[in-house]
Protein backbone atom coordinates (compact mmCIF):
# COMPACT_ATOMS: atom_id res chain seq x y z
CA UNK A 1 0.00 0.00 0.00
CA UNK A 2 1.45 3.10 -1.11
CA UNK A 3 2.08 6.31 1.49
CA UNK A 4 -0.93 8.89 0.83
CA UNK A 5 -0.94 12.12 2.74
CA UNK A 6 -3.19 15.06 2.57
CA UNK A 7 -1.19 17.93 1.98
CA UNK A 8 -0.62 20.27 4.96
CA UNK A 9 -1.06 23.42 3.32
CA UNK A 10 -3.97 22.95 0.78
CA UNK A 11 -6.82 20.92 1.83
CA UNK A 12 -7.95 18.12 -0.75
CA UNK A 13 -4.76 17.90 -2.69
CA UNK A 14 -3.20 14.54 -1.90
CA UNK A 15 0.34 13.23 -2.00
CA UNK A 16 1.07 9.54 -2.88
CA UNK A 17 4.27 7.91 -2.71
CA UNK A 18 3.76 4.65 -4.39
CA UNK A 19 5.53 1.27 -3.33
CA UNK A 20 8.14 0.72 -6.06
CA UNK A 21 9.45 -3.00 -6.43
CA UNK A 22 12.80 -3.70 -8.86
CA UNK A 23 15.39 -5.71 -9.49
CA UNK A 24 18.00 -5.79 -12.35
CA UNK A 25 15.67 -6.49 -15.11
CA UNK A 26 13.97 -2.39 -14.02
CA UNK A 27 11.22 -1.15 -11.88
CA UNK A 28 7.50 -1.87 -11.45
CA UNK A 29 5.05 1.18 -9.70
CA UNK A 30 1.55 1.25 -9.10
CA UNK A 31 0.84 4.79 -9.89
CA UNK A 32 -2.85 5.28 -9.11
CA UNK A 33 -6.35 3.86 -7.65
CA UNK A 34 -9.46 5.79 -7.61
CA UNK A 35 -9.80 4.26 -3.97
CA UNK A 36 -6.68 5.88 -2.60
CA UNK A 37 -8.43 9.39 -2.59
CA UNK A 38 -11.22 10.46 -0.62
CA UNK A 39 -14.57 11.68 -2.72
CA UNK A 40 -12.09 10.34 -5.90
CA UNK A 41 -14.37 10.20 -8.81
CA UNK A 42 -13.20 7.50 -11.84
CA UNK A 43 -10.97 8.85 -13.92
CA UNK A 44 -11.65 9.18 -17.58
CA UNK A 45 -8.75 10.63 -19.90
CA UNK A 46 -5.36 10.21 -19.81
CA UNK A 47 -2.67 12.99 -20.95
CA UNK A 48 1.11 13.39 -21.49
CA UNK A 49 3.39 16.32 -21.64
CA UNK A 50 6.78 16.33 -22.70
CA UNK A 51 8.69 19.51 -21.73
CA UNK A 52 12.26 21.22 -22.08
CA UNK A 53 13.93 22.49 -19.09
CA UNK A 54 13.15 26.13 -17.92
CA UNK A 55 9.57 25.75 -19.28
CA UNK A 56 6.60 26.87 -16.99
CA UNK A 57 3.14 25.55 -17.21
CA UNK A 58 0.24 27.55 -15.42
CA UNK A 59 -1.39 28.29 -13.27
CA UNK A 60 -4.36 26.22 -14.70
CA UNK A 61 -7.28 25.74 -12.64
CA UNK A 62 -10.89 24.24 -13.00
CA UNK A 63 -14.27 24.50 -11.73
CA UNK A 64 -15.28 21.03 -12.05
CA UNK A 65 -12.43 18.67 -12.99
CA UNK A 66 -10.09 17.23 -10.79
CA UNK A 67 -6.45 16.28 -11.91
CA UNK A 68 -3.97 13.54 -10.86
CA UNK A 69 0.20 14.27 -12.03
CA UNK A 70 2.93 11.79 -12.34
CA UNK A 71 6.47 13.00 -13.80
CA UNK A 72 7.82 9.46 -14.99
CA UNK A 73 10.82 11.02 -16.80
CA UNK A 74 12.88 14.43 -15.30
CA UNK A 75 11.89 16.40 -12.50
CA UNK A 76 9.22 19.19 -12.20
CA UNK A 77 8.51 21.74 -9.71
CA UNK A 78 4.77 21.67 -9.12
CA UNK A 79 2.92 25.10 -7.87
CA UNK A 80 -0.23 24.82 -6.33
CA UNK A 81 -2.86 27.63 -5.22
CA UNK A 82 -6.41 27.02 -3.29
CA UNK A 83 -8.49 29.65 -5.03
CA UNK A 84 -11.82 28.03 -3.46
CA UNK A 85 -13.69 30.80 -1.67
CA UNK A 86 -14.62 29.35 1.52
CA UNK A 87 -11.95 27.04 1.85
CA UNK A 88 -9.97 26.71 4.77
CA UNK A 89 -7.08 27.03 3.26
CA UNK A 90 -8.10 30.10 0.78
CA UNK A 91 -4.73 31.89 -0.56
CA UNK A 92 -2.43 28.91 0.57
CA UNK A 93 0.30 28.49 -1.93
CA UNK A 94 2.37 25.04 -1.79
CA UNK A 95 5.67 24.24 -3.91
CA UNK A 96 7.25 20.84 -4.40
CA UNK A 97 9.62 18.60 -6.60
CA UNK A 98 8.03 15.63 -7.82
CA UNK A 99 9.83 13.47 -10.53
CA UNK A 100 11.19 9.75 -11.88
CA UNK A 101 13.74 9.67 -8.75
CA UNK A 102 10.72 9.43 -6.45
CA UNK A 103 7.91 8.70 -8.53
CA UNK A 104 5.20 10.79 -6.10
CA UNK A 105 1.96 11.72 -7.76
CA UNK A 106 -0.33 14.64 -7.06
CA UNK A 107 -4.03 14.59 -6.82
CA UNK A 108 -5.34 18.06 -7.46
CA UNK A 109 -9.26 18.71 -6.43
CA UNK A 110 -11.45 21.05 -8.32
CA UNK A 111 -10.44 25.35 -7.82
CA UNK A 112 -6.85 24.48 -6.77
CA UNK A 113 -4.65 26.36 -9.21
CA UNK A 114 -1.93 24.33 -10.61
CA UNK A 115 0.83 24.87 -12.58
CA UNK A 116 5.24 23.05 -13.15
CA UNK A 117 8.42 24.35 -13.73
CA UNK A 118 10.42 21.49 -15.55
CA UNK A 119 13.34 21.82 -13.40
CA UNK A 120 15.17 19.18 -16.04
CA UNK A 121 13.51 17.80 -19.32
CA UNK A 122 10.44 15.80 -18.59
CA UNK A 123 7.59 14.51 -19.12
CA UNK A 124 4.25 14.79 -17.32
CA UNK A 125 1.31 12.23 -17.51
CA UNK A 126 -2.07 13.29 -15.82
CA UNK A 127 -5.47 11.49 -15.65
CA UNK A 128 -8.79 13.89 -15.74
CA UNK A 129 -11.97 13.21 -14.16
CA UNK A 130 -13.92 14.96 -16.74
CA UNK A 131 -13.46 15.26 -20.62
CA UNK A 132 -12.19 18.42 -21.92
CA UNK A 133 -14.31 21.19 -21.47
CA UNK A 134 -13.31 24.50 -23.21
CA UNK A 135 -15.57 26.34 -20.53
CA UNK A 136 -13.69 24.54 -17.97
CA UNK A 137 -10.43 25.03 -18.89
CA UNK A 138 -9.49 28.98 -16.66
CA UNK A 139 -6.05 30.59 -15.49
CA UNK A 140 -4.70 32.95 -12.89
CA UNK A 141 -0.74 34.71 -13.59
CA UNK A 142 2.31 32.65 -12.66
CA UNK A 143 3.90 35.65 -11.66
CA UNK A 144 0.95 37.26 -9.17
CA UNK A 145 2.79 38.54 -5.99
CA UNK A 146 -0.53 37.54 -4.27
CA UNK A 147 0.40 34.06 -5.19
CA UNK A 148 4.25 34.14 -4.28
CA UNK A 149 5.18 31.30 -6.04
CA UNK A 150 9.29 30.30 -6.30
CA UNK A 151 9.08 28.78 -9.74
CA UNK A 152 13.14 27.84 -9.40
CA UNK A 153 13.52 29.44 -13.05
CA UNK A 154 15.54 32.05 -14.10
CA UNK A 155 14.50 32.46 -17.51
CA UNK A 156 10.81 31.10 -17.61
CA UNK A 157 9.33 29.88 -21.54
CA UNK A 158 5.05 30.41 -21.49
CA UNK A 159 2.79 30.13 -23.80
CA UNK A 160 0.71 32.97 -25.16
CA UNK A 161 -2.16 31.53 -23.20
CA UNK A 162 -0.58 31.61 -19.84
CA UNK A 163 0.90 34.70 -20.53
CA UNK A 164 -2.28 36.55 -20.56
CA UNK A 165 -4.05 34.75 -17.39
CA UNK A 166 -5.75 37.50 -14.93
CA UNK A 167 -4.18 38.11 -11.46
CA UNK A 168 -6.15 36.62 -8.53
CA UNK A 169 -7.59 39.65 -7.82
CA UNK A 170 -9.17 40.33 -11.16
CA UNK A 171 -10.67 36.87 -11.86
CA UNK A 172 -14.10 38.09 -13.31
CA UNK A 173 -17.20 37.33 -11.81
CA UNK A 174 -18.05 33.85 -11.53
CA UNK A 175 -14.97 32.15 -12.68
CA UNK A 176 -13.90 31.92 -9.10
CA UNK A 177 -14.49 28.31 -7.44
CA UNK A 178 -15.99 27.98 -3.97
CA UNK A 179 -15.34 25.14 -1.38
CA UNK A 180 -17.20 22.01 -2.42
CA UNK A 181 -18.01 22.71 -5.93
CA UNK A 182 -18.06 19.55 -8.25
CA UNK A 183 -20.63 18.86 -11.11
Amino acid sequence: MPQLSESDVITGVYIVQPDMHGDERGRFIETYRRSWFPLGREMVQGNRSDKTAGTVVGLHYHLHQADYWLVPRGTARVVLHDLREGSPTDGATEVLEIGEADSRGVFIPPGVAHGFAAVTDMMITYLVDSYYNPDDELGVAWDDPAIGADWGVADPVLSARDQANPRRADIPAGRRPYAGLRR
